[in-house]
Parts: C-alpha cells; sequence; structure tokens
C-alpha cells in the first residue's frame, strides 16, 4: 500500500527527536526512503536556515570545519587531536625549555622540601625522580592519565547519541548516528585539548590540580608558570619555587602513601560519566541559536564556538552528586597538603604566610584555566573549602598528633564528609589519642568505626559505607587556623 503525503508525518520515527528535520519518508530526493537531506536543516524553512547572516550559511565552510573532527580513530575521543589541540593551543606563547641552571635548581628545591617535610610528616618521603617541564612537557607527560579521565566522559556523551533515539527509528539512523558520533567525538576532543593547552599555561607542577597526573614518584615542576607566578608576588623567586616544591613533595607523599587515593579519586571522575544523559532536544535548540552567530567566511568563528563547549549537557542529579565527592576529596587532599606545609614551613620560611594565603586563594577560587576545563569538559578539579579541610587536619593534629592525622588516610571510609568540614574542630572530637591505645585497643576501635561507630562516637560522624550524598556545600568561608 502506497503512502500518501499525509502519511509521512505521521509515519516518521523521528518525530519528536531533532532528527525529525533530517529524515523522512517521503519521496524524492536525499530525504526519502530512510536517507536525509543536509538541505531540510540549512535550506529555505529549516531550523538553521540563514545561519551565519543574511547571506545564509556556507555548508562548504561548515564542512571544512567538521573534516579534521570526522578522520578515522578508534574509541569515543579522537585522541591525537585532542593532544594536537593541547599542543597547538600552548605554542601561541612563548615556551621555552628550562636551562641546565633552571633544572638544577628544581632538583635542589625538591631535595629541600623533602628534608622539611620530614619534620611536618609520618608518611615516609615518596620523591625518587625530578623534573623541570617547559608548559608542552607538561601536556605530553600528563597526557595518559588525561586520557583516563576525560575517556569515561566521552564514551557517555558519544553513546548516549544513539540512546537517545526511540527504537523504531534506530535501524535508519544508523549510518547518521555513527557519522555524528564521530562528529561529537572529533569536538570533544577539540574541547579536551583546547581545556588541557589552556591548563597548561597556568599549572605549577605535576600535582597541582591535587590529581597525580604522572607516574608515583616524579616530582616535577613547570618552571615558566612559577616564573609568571613570582613575578606578581613581593617574594623572591627561590623562596615561590621552593614553596612549590613542598606542596609537589607533599602530594608525592600523599598519593605514594595512600595507595587507594589515585583510583578513588578516578572512580568519583567515571562516576560523573555514568551519570550522562544527553538532552538531544536541547542540543537541537542550542545547536541552532549557536549556529546562528558563525560567520561562515571566518573559520576561527567556528573554532571558537566549539571551545565554548557546544554539546555540553546539563549535569544530572547522578552527576551532581558525583561532582561533590570529587570536591570534597579534592578540598581534603589540598587541606592536608596546605597543613602540612605549614608546618614543615614554620620558623623557617618568614614568606611562608603570604605563599600560603596565595595558594589558598589560588586554589578555592580557581584560575581561568581551571573554569575553561570546567566549561569544556564539564569536570571541576577546584576545592572550594580548602580552608576548612587545613583547620579540620589542624585540629585533629593539635589533639590527636600527626599519627592521628595521617592515620586516617589508612581507609576511604575514614575520610571527613562535607558534614564534617561545616564543623572541623569537633572532627573525631571524641576518638581516644592514639598512644593512649593499645595496639589491641587500636584496632578494636578502626574495627568498630568501620563497621558503625567509635565508641562514644555519635552516628552522624560515620561515613555510611556506600553512601554518595555528601550533603549541600555551603559557601567559603568556614573557621581559618591560627
Amino acid at each position: 500500500m502506497s503512502e500518501t503525503p499525509g502519511d509521512d508525518e505521521n509515519n516518521n520515527p523521528f518525530k519528536g527527536t531533532p532528527f525529525e528535520h533530517l529524515f523522512g519518508q517521503g519521496s524524492g530526493g536525499q530525504g526519502g526512503a530512510g536517507g536525509f537531506d543536509m538541505s531540510q536543516l540549512f535550506g529555505a524553512g529549516g531550523p538553521l536556515a540563514g545561519a551565519g547572516g543574511a547571506g545564509g550559511f556556507d555548508m562548504n565552510a561548515l564542512m571544512g570545519q567538521f573534516q579534521q573532527m570526522m578522520q578515522p580513530y578508534d574509541g569515543p575521543l579522537n585522541w591525537e587531536l585532542a593532544q594536537d589541540v593541547a599542543r597547538k593551543t600552548v605554542a601561541q606563547s612563548p615556551d621555552p625549555s628550562p636551562s641546565g641552571k633552571q633544572r638544577d635548581a628544581v632538583a635542589d628545591s625538591l631535595r629541600l622540601a623533602d628534608h622539611w617535610l620530614d619534620s611536618a610528616t609520618d608518611l615516609p618521603s615518596a620523591v625518587t625522580a625530578t623534573a623541570a617541564w617547559s608548559r608542552a612537557e607538561w601536556v605530553v607527560a600528563t597526557a595518559d592519565t588525561w586520557k583516563t579521565l576525560v575517556t569515561p566522559v566521552a564514551e557517555s556523551s558519544v553513546g548516549s547519541m544513539g540512546d537517545a533515539l526511540p527504537e523504531e527509528a534506530k535501524a535508519m539512523a544508523g549510518p547518521f548516528v555513527g557519522m555524528m558520533s564521530k562528529a561529537m567525538g572529533g569536538m570533544l576532543a577539540q574541547q579536551t585539548g583546547s581545556g588541557i593547552g589552556t591548563l597548561a599555561g597556568e599549572v605549577l607542577s605535576a600535582s597541582d590540580i591535587g590529581i597525580p597526573l604522572t607516574e608515583t614518584g616524579k616530582a616535577a615542576i613547570v618552571v615558566a608558570n612559577v616564573e609568571k607566578l613570582a613575578e606578581g608576588l613581593d617574594v623572591s623567586y627561590d623562596d615561590v619555587l621552593l614553596y612549590v616544591a613542598l606542596r609537589e613533595a607533599a602530594h608525592e607523599r600523599l598519593f605514594a602513601n595512600v595507595p587507594w587515593l589515585r583510583e578513588h579519586v578516578l572512580g568519583t571522575v567515571t562516576d560523573y560519566a555514568r551519570g550522562i544523559s544527553i538532552n538531544t532536544q536541547a542540543i537541537q535548540q542550542r545547536m541552532e541559536e549557536q549556529l546562528r552567530g558563525v560567520d561562515p567566511s571566518d573559520p576561527a568563528s567556528f573554532q571558537r564556538l566549539m571551545e565554548e563547549g557546544m554539546f555540553e549537557p546539563p549535569r544530572s542529579p547522578v552527576q551532581e552528586a558525583a561532582l561533590a565527592r570529587l570536591e570534597t576529596v579534592l578540598a581534603l587532599i589540598e587541606g592536608w597538603v596546605d597543613e602540612v606545609v605549614g608546618q614543615a614551613t614554620e620558623g623557617r620560611m618568614p614568606t611562608a604566610g603570604k605563599l600560603r594565603e596565595t595558594m589558598r586563594r589560588r586554589r578555592a577560587s580557581g584560575g581561568p584555566a581551571e573554569e575553561t576545563f570546567a566549561t569544556l569538559v564539564g569536570l571541576e578539579m577546584r576545592p572550594r573549602r580548602l580552608r576548612d579541610a587545613s583547620t579540620l587536619w589542624g585540629s585533629l593534629r593539635t589533639r590527636q598528633g600527626t599519627e592521628g592525622r595521617d592515620g586516617v588516610w589508612t581507609h576511604p571510609d575514614l575520610l571527613p564528609t562535607a558534614q564534617d568540614l561545616d564543623d572541623p574542630l569537633t572532627f573525631r572530637a571524641d576518638a581516644s589519642q592514639p598512644d593512649a591505645l593499645s595496639d589491641e585497643e587500636f584496632d578494636a576501635e578502626l574495627s568498630a568505626l568501620l563497621q558503625g561507630g567509635l565508641s562514644g562516637t555519635a552516628p552522624e560522624d560515620v561515613v555510611d559505607e556506600g553512601s554518595t550524598d555528601q550533603g549541600d556545600e555551603p559557601d567559603e568561608g568556614g573557621p581559618t587556623p591560627a
């Protein structure tokens, strides 16, 4: 039985989706019999008609921008393209390789930093190699970890393209969805590369964002960025370099001596990725709005569009919970480093107080590079509650010593929660002093905590095993240690 023109709309399996404008079952042209006609999208009466100005949209210019993204690649993300974009972003500014003198200065600073840290924490030194990097070297050296971080996000983003279609439309849309998935993978690569390249212009060391981006034991400092930071401070470059070295060496000690921590952080990112759900209707609307502002005679305008996070989906409740957990653990990491470095520099470095405040503000507020990466990839690497976390660790050290403070990292279930950061001075306030317990008593108290609570400790002070709710994060402004 032949279909009448009136049946086309009723029988279109893509009705109600963004693909409704591209596919049809009527006769004639590419739009019939399961094909699609790009003129339906950009031609007269199409949703993107006239995009690019009064002269209409130049499809050749648009497809030229997509050509690079559509090159064959394996996996959900064109990682080679991402790395290329990151390197090109870095190359936009001078990026000299560190000289031999600068490399020696970095190595000396890290050795001195490690020596000072011995008096501030019981965790042993973990630095087995040192490096002074250019920004481009930071991009290359951290690439594997960035790929691990971003791939789950890309998999969920690209995979949800087909999932958003009704079942009866998937067979017909197969080739087109495959093409669009490759395009999205390329676009995400553009965004990721731009974010990493921009971050390279600000990060001070390998662990500056609170995540170990290199192999355990390798402490590295980005010399040009440390010099740039020192230029804006009334502090000598040598002091700034030593303070950055202290923070880098402290990060190395923590991640090397807490073997579960790296996977804990990366697992939180994976939880975030699992919560991605692409709202294709919202994407279509956003495409229509943004593409109208593209000048087809200016290829850079489409590049800017991609760098603005064109396909950034709204966050789901699952993602919001994962980001809250990530923010809390990053705050705890940065707060511990802040507390330990504060102890290591006490009585040794007169400028430490000024540098400590500078680093706190820099990490808590996040610089332009971190904001860029959050916009592009949707991941926030910003511990807004650093001050509260530092206060918590300092208070715990005052009451229980360095052993009690550092012992909290023994197991993830012992870590403070977001609620604990609301009142950092009382975290484990009722716990016994470690040196007041025998080994058997300490083991019993630890077992009790993991099973439900320390003796004399209220249930709400204990992390529920498997819980993902970190509660609402209040604004910055918790108590600051003296």
